[in-house]
């Protein structure tokens, strides 16, 4: 069929398989804010949208007099940029997608834009197209592309313009914004579109509905296309292809629409903040118990690294996503192409959680029990019940429990003076 421009229509464009299946993905947050890398990815708004004196001292400790934000871009260097090695890590690290900044509010292009002069990654800074390099060492290593781009940019005039118009005219949308998302899907034909900085207006204002209905429609991704929700000020949560309603969303319940989860490895930002200590990380242990939640609630799992100025993933980011991608190496098949069981998680502790594909049921436990029995009360067991552990050979004795479930005794674990890692999944077969 095909889409008119207006959300009813489109909402009703089925979301491709792949995305649904695809369960775990990268995001990459890379522009000038790399260079002062200080505070977050906002550091421009911040020093001259807010005027924040801490913002306001740390520029005047660091840079010359009269410094400006586009002279940073000079230093926005990626000479140690290695595509291919990007892609290997993010291989190792489990991700089906990979979704790559190519404009942050900032208006900082990581391609040669030809509607940003001067503004972008070719002429200045690297003089590289970022989106294009990273995007072929995806393809080779079979990892599906997203392209981030914000709608907006704080500090262009033409935006500015129409901001203060209420919105009534149109020129940065018709200048800026919409040939640039034409561009990226013509140029580089990206698998996913994650859209964002939608907040301050209307549809009818960014023209969302009409780029939509053509990308859908005629554009060389109609069909593996997927998209989020953040075209508008009042779209998230509500229209689009899959939900992210708001940056680390967690829902209580399973939610009835596709959503994904995007939560950043640096609890502080999203961008790399070369003053950031250990303590402010996410440890292997929050990262796969978010993952675990996340997929038994139906949702994907976006994790956000934020590399340097000269394209270095730090070690300690490179050295979370391969505790994940390990993790994954054992538990992926109660991961990868899962769906919501008809119960997400035990008895309400949050320490036990589930995943079924086909007629297998997947419990992930996130502590490791004390007398080494499991106790779960939700699946109820059949003669044929059969269990085994994902990483472990051989079938798990069990017992019917007390109150209709499953007491199932867990291989020993040699003591160990480091605790176990977290998260084991057991597959149950024979249960409903």
């Amino acid at each position: 069929p095909r889409y008119s421009p207006d959300w009813a229509s489109l909402d009703a464009r089925p979301l491709p398989a792949w995305f649904d299946q695809a369960k775990v993905g990268v995001f990459v947050h890379w522009g000038v804010f790399s260079v002062p890398a200080w505070g977050s990815e906002w550091f421009w708004w911040h020093w001259r949208g807010e005027r924040r004196p801490d913002y306001e001292s740390f520029v005047r400790s660091r840079y010359p007099p009269g410094t400006t934000y586009a002279d940073l871009a000079a230093q926005f260097t990626a000479r140690d940029f290695q595509p291919r090695e990007w892609a290997q890590l993010f291989q190792r690290a489990g991700a089906r997608y990979v979704v790559l900044t190519t404009k942050h509010h900032e208006g900082f292009t990581n391609w040669g834009s030809p509607v940003s002069w001067n503004w972008n990654s070719v002429d200045t800074g690297p003089h590289r197209d970022l989106v294009g390099e990273l995007g072929k060492a995806l393809r080779e290593s079979n990892i599906r592309y997203g392209l981030y781009h914000s709608l907006l940019e704080w500090f262009n005039p033409l935006y500015l313009a129409d901001k203060e118009s209420g919105f009534k005219t149109q020129n940065f949308v018709l200048k800026k914004t919409m040939p640039e998302l034409y561009d990226l899907v013509l140029k580089y034909k990206p698998d996913l579109i994650w859209s964002d900085g939608d907040w301050d207006a209307p549809e009818s204002y960014w023209n969302s509905t009409s780029f939509l209905a053509w990308l859908y429609n005629d554009s060389p991704v109609k069909d593996t296309v997927v998209v989020n929700d953040r075209w508008c000020n009042n779209c998230s949560c509500h229209h689009g292809g899959y939900y992210n309603c708001a940056d680390k969303y967690k829902p209580g319940t399973l939610p009835a629409h596709k959503w994904e989860m995007c939560s950043s490895i640096d609890r502080r930002s999203w961008g790399y903040r070369s003053n950031m200590n250990l303590a402010e990380l996410m440890d292997e242990a929050s990262i796969i118990k978010e993952l675990v939640q996340t997929v038994s609630f139906g949702g994907n799992y976006l994790l956000s690294v934020g590399p340097t100025k000269e394209g270095v993933i730090v070690p300690i980011f490179q050295e979370r996503l391969l505790a994940l991608g390990r993790w994954l190496d054992t538990n992926g098949e109660a991961i990868y192409e899962s769906k919501p069981w008809r119960v997400q998680m035990e008895n309400s502790t949050g320490t036990v959680w589930y995943t079924a594909k086909g007629l297998a049921v997947y419990a992930i436990f996130l502590i490791w029990p004390r007398d080494n029995v499991l106790d779960l009360s939700s699946p109820t067991p059949s003669p044929t019940t059969q269990v085994t552990m994902l990483g472990f050979g051989g079938t798990l004795k069990w017992q019917k429990s007390p109150g209709g479930g499953l007491l199932i005794t867990l291989p020993y674990l040699l003591p160990s003076p480091q605790p176990p890692r977290s998260g084991w999944a057991v597959k149950l077969e024979g249960v409903k």
